[in-house]
């Protein structure tokens, strides 16, 4: 899992659209009463609560202990875990495996995806939404220019966002039948004035790996002032370059 410092009131509140933006994959997942299904990546458990209300025996499971403990206040009597992606367990066979956003924060693909697999039933399906090939790549140029100009430092950024053909070769290697497969792009509109510079401090675990401590605030701050003079800043709106990767597949 990339390393990244999570703020549960920032998250919930600046960045609502991560939970309202899997609203559709909920839709898809399409729970059934009585269904088991593991929320992977559940963040501050929000999908877990509707899942719960949908009638379904719901696990969130997330790496993060800030975030759990968060779930935990916010949906008590609800069975949220903490636990990696590539090693959690569960003590009963599900039948869905769900995941919005958390996928390309798991730095071992090929374990996550045996993890599931190990995880469902026969014929049990993994329904997950993720960055695909491309996502951020404005503001990921725009990290860049200044982490070299401010640090001297050559970025490597830590997410995993593959292309469909990609991520469809892994689920296959891994013992899964691709049902349907999506990629497109979702310009995603940021809060206020600050929206980019928000964004930056949430997420940017995956991004800057090798930027001295001391340098970070000044990095943030250019690439903010970069992004500016893009598309991503229009008329005092920020907007964040997302190309998102959907999936349903089925445990063969």
């Amino acid at each position: 899992m990339i390393a990244n410092t999570w703020d549960p009131a920032l998250y919930d509140g600046r960045h609502a659209f991560v939970t309202h933006a899997g609203q559709a994959l909920l839709d898809l997942l399409d729970a059934r009463p009585d269904e088991r299904v593991l929320d992977l990546g559940c963040g501050t458990g929000h999908h877990v609560a509707q899942l719960a209300a949908r009638g379904a025996r719901v696990i969130g499971v997330d790496a993060d202990p800030t975030m759990i403990d968060a779930a935990r206040a916010a949906h008590p009597g609800l069975d949220f875990r903490v636990g990696d992606g590539a090693r959690f367990e569960v003590e009963v066979a599900q039948d869905a495996v769900f995941s919005n956003a958390a996928l390309h924060w798991m730095r071992e693909p090929d374990a996550v995806i045996a993890r599931v697999r190990a995880a469902l039933r026969p014929g049990g399906r993994f329904v997950a939404e993720m960055g695909g090939h491309g996502n951020i790549a404005a503001i990921i140029a725009a990290a860049r220019d200044a982490a070299r100009e401010v640090a001297g430092v050559t970025l490597a950024p830590a997410w995993y966002f593959p292309t469909l053909g990609e991520q469809a070769a892994r689920l296959e290697a891994g013992g899964f039948r691709i049902h349907a497969a999506w990629w497109f792009e979702r310009p995603t509109p940021l809060e206020g004035e600050a929206g980019m510079t928000n964004w930056l401090r949430m997420f940017g675990g995956g991004l800057w790996g090798g930027v001295p401590e001391g340098a970070l605030a000044e990095v943030v701050t250019l690439t903010e002032q970069r992004l500016r003079n893009t598309t991503l800043h229009v008329e005092g709106r920020w907007v964040a370059d997302y190309c998102r990767l959907r999936f349903v597949a089925v445990k063969a």
